[in-house]
C-alpha cells in the first residue's frame, strides 16, 4: 500500500490551483474522505488550531493539538490526526511557485521550518505570538473569499508576513538554532535530495561527498555546522523513516521491508532499526497494522 498524495488541485481554489485556505472545522467537514487517513501532499501545509485538543502524527511522531499548536509541513511529510469534535482553527496550503513567483530571488527556503526536513515544524504559539498570526490568517481566509482587484499580490504579501512572525516565533523557542544560509542552503539542500534517491543503495558518507565534489571531513562539517548532525545521521534517519513507513502501510513482511531498503540480512536490518528507534521491527509493526 502506498501513501495517497494529495494534490492541490483537489481543493476548490480560484487561484490556478496555487493557494487554498479556510477554517478548520470547514475544512474537515468538506474534504473528509480525503483526508481521514494516513497521506502525503505535493504542496505546503501551515496549520494552527485555536480550540479543541487531539493527535497530530507526523512521520510517525506525536504533536499535541490544542490551543496555539501549529504546523508548517513541507511536501512529502507524512500525517494523520484525530481531534475533538470542538477543534477549530486555520489551515492554508499552496505551492512553491504561488509564493516565489510573487517574490522573485527571495525562498521559501529561508524560513527555518520548510528550510530542511532536519528542522523542526512544530510551533506552540502564546500570548502576543498567538494573536499576531491568528490575526494574520484571519485576514487571508477574508481576502481569500471576498477578495478583488490584486488578490493574489494581497494574500501573497500577507502569507510572507504570516511566515515571518512564525519565524521570529521559531528563533524564540529554538534559541540554539542557527545555520548560515548563504554558506550552506545550497549544499543542505542538494545532499538531503541526493540522499533520498539514493538511500536505499548507498549509505556511506563517502559516497555521497563524492556526489557533491568534496572531501567526507568536509561535508560532514557542513552538516554539522547546518544541522548538528553527521552525514551518516541524516542517512540513516531516511532508511529508518522509510522502514516505518513501509511497516505501517504495505504489506511487507519484516524481511521484505529489509531487502527493499538493501539489507540481505534480517538480523543486522533489525539490530539496526531497535538501536535507531529503540523498538524492534515486529513490535513497531503490531502497533500499525
Amino acid at each position: 500500500m502506498k501513501f495517497p498524495v494529495l494534490h492541490i488541485g483537489q481543493f476548490p481554489s480560484d487561484l490556478q490551483e496555487m493557494f487554498y485556505a479556510n477554517d478548520f472545522q470547514t475544512h474537515t467537514k468538506d474534504h473528509h474522505n480525503v483526508i481521514s487517513r494516513a497521506h502525503k501532499h505535493d504542496f505546503y501545509l501551515t496549520v494552527m488550531f485555536t480550540k479543541g485538543i487531539g493527535i497530530h502524527e507526523v512521520d510517525f511522531v506525536e504533536y499535541d493539538i490544542k490551543p496555539g499548536s501549529t504546523f508548517m509541513l513541507n511536501p512529502g511529510r507524512v500525517h494523520h490526526w484525530k481531534f475533538s469534535p470542538d477543534t477549530e482553527g486555520y489551515i492554508l496550503f499552496h505551492t512553491r511557485n504561488f509564493y516565489e513567483m510573487r517574490f522573485g530571488e527571495k525562498s521559501l527556503d529561508l524560513f527555518p521550518f520548510f528550510f530542511s526536513l532536519q528542522n523542526s515544524f512544530y510551533l506552540h504559539l502564546k500570548n502576543s505570538d498567538f494573536l499576531s498570526s491568528e490575526k494574520l490568517f484571519q485576514q487571508i481566509l477574508e481576502e481569500n473569499r471576498i477578495g478583488g482587484m490584486m488578490k493574489y499580490q494581497k494574500i501573497s504579501s500577507m502569507l510572507d508576513l504570516l511566515y515571518v512572525e512564525l519565524t521570529r516565533t521559531y528563533l524564540k523557542q529554538a534559541p540554539a538554532f542557527s545555520f548560515d544560509v548563504s554558506k550552506y542552503q545550497d549544499r543542505l539542500k542538494k545532499l538531503e535530495e541526493l540522499i533520498d534517491k539514493h538511500f536505499r543503495d548507498s549509505k556511506s558518507a563517502a559516497f555521497y561527498a563524492i556526489k557533491m565534489n568534496m572531501s567526507t571531513k568536509h561535508l560532514n562539517r557542513i552538516t554539522q555546522a547546518g544541522l548538528a548532525k553527521t552525514t551518516t545521521e541524516l542517512i540513516m534517519e531516511r532508511v529508518f523513516l522509510e522502514a516505518q513507513r513501509l511497516l505501517s502501510y504495505s504489506a511487507m513482511s519484516i524481511a521484505e521491508v529489509a531487502d527493499n531498503l538493501g539489507y540481505d540480512d534480517i538480523s543486522y536490518f533489525s539490530r539496526l532499526f531497535k538501536k535507531h528507534l529503540k523498538i524492534s521491527p515486529s513490535d513497531f509493526s503490531k502497533r500499525y497494522r
